[in-house]
């Protein structure tokens, strides 16, 4: 029995992107392609095997402690990026000021996809959602560069929006353009 089902959803990445150096700015640059690695994005400061243990896992291990590397990637739907400009009263929002990696059109509910779902591309490319990926200040700071005033609105805007988080299960490369399918655990939701 297969431990993946392959859902009727299929996606389009309308957007990619690449930060290249987060010391600098967490501001991403649009890309055409993106070269995925079993360490992530090909040039992303997100990337590697592993990372040090940040705000996100407190709770399981001391800032600074080396973990294996989920937050590969910065993932986003259209539509929560359309959801959060209208909420900060923007006309839009460029999705390089959220640090992302790529914005998908055409899979709802996006960010609440469940972990372990995966993210396959034509040529099969394959990323796992590790978690939503919870709105922070750092992306508040690029909003509010290019629209002051409201980088303050950007986490209560971006809460239940902000997309997932990802690491490379399999190597390839994806393009803007390129249609993705969407494959969900075959197991029922957790009811302890």
């Amino acid at each position: 029995m297969a431990a993946l089902t392959e859902t009727l959803h299929v996606g389009e990445i309308v957007w990619l992107g690449r930060v290249f150096d987060r010391g600098a700015s967490l501001r991403a640059t649009a890309v055409e392609r993106l070269r995925l690695g079993f360490a992530g994005p090909e040039g992303e400061a997100h990337g590697g095997l592993t990372r040090p243990a940040c705000s996100r896992v407190a709770a399981l291990h001391p800032r600074g402690t080396e973990i294996r590397n989920v937050r590969q990637l910065s993932i986003l739907s259209a539509d929560d990026l359309a959801a959060i400009a209208a909420a900060m009263d923007l006309g839009a929002l460029d999705p390089a000021l959220l640090g992302a990696s790529a914005v998908v059109a055409g899979i709802p509910d996006f960010t609440h996809l469940p972990p372990g779902s995966r993210l396959q591309g034509e040529g099969g490319a394959t990323v796992v959602v590790d978690m939503e990926n919870l709105p922070c200040q750092l992306p508040a700071r690029e909003v509010e560069t290019e629209a002051p005033g409201h980088g303050a609105r950007f986490r209560a805007a971006a809460k239940g929006r902000r997309g997932i988080t990802a690491w490379v299960e399999r190597e390839g490369e994806w393009r803007v353009g390129e249609r993705m399918r969407l494959f969900v655990p075959a197991q029922r939701a957790w009811r302890p």
